[in-house]
């Protein structure tokens, strides 16, 4: 599926990307990546402060913040997310395993709750400086073992991953070069 491979290159779709190890086993693995006009250390505000109840997603926030708007601005007090931090998702939440300014964002579900042994979804945001200013590469790896977890896998978590992923990264060049 294009949504799946959005935006990248054959070697950035072939290339490891921090955060790979923490679903070995993955079914899905999606790898979707922007040009932004802007330094890393420019960018990577706006991905620590993501999160539901914090500066949004950054995406259609009428389905993953409840209608309410994303962040237009950076913010200072949402600049303390470290490794082992939450990122509230809303109905469940995530885990900052890598926090590497201005370099890498790795978030996991959270493994709190008696489905997380069941799902693994881990979400990386690696920043590399280009001759544009940055290059966004996420990756997002996946596996869910529950009946029925390859069908919800394909038909409903890797294209609605790559609709709201798509349009994050847009939105995130777009304030990032502001």
């Amino acid at each position: 599926m294009i949504l799946e491979k959005w935006g990248a290159t054959r070697d950035e779709i072939a290339s490891p990307v921090i955060g790979d190890n923490l679903c070995p086993n993955a079914r899905i693995i999606a790898t979707r990546c922007i040009t932004i006009a802007a330094p890393p250390d420019q960018v990577f505000p706006w991905l620590r402060q993501m999160g539901f109840g914090r500066a949004g997603w950054y995406s259609y926030d009428w389905i993953d913040n409840l209608g309410r708007k994303s962040a237009t601005s950076i913010e200072p007090h949402l600049q303390t997310l470290e490794a082992g931090g939450i990122l509230p998702g809303g109905p469940a939440d995530f885990e900052a395993v890598i926090v590497d300014p201005p370099r890498a964002l790795v978030m996991r579900l959270s493994q709190k709750g008696r489905a997380s042994k069941k799902i693994t979804f881990v979400l990386a945001y690696e920043l590399r400086d280009c001759p544009e200013g940055t290059r966004l590469v996420t990756r997002m790896r996946a596996r869910i073992d529950l009946p029925g977890g390859p069908i919800i896998e394909k038909l409903l978590l890797a294209p609605g991953d790559g609709i709201m992923l798509r349009r994050q990264l847009l939105n995130v060049a777009q304030r990032a070069k502001t």
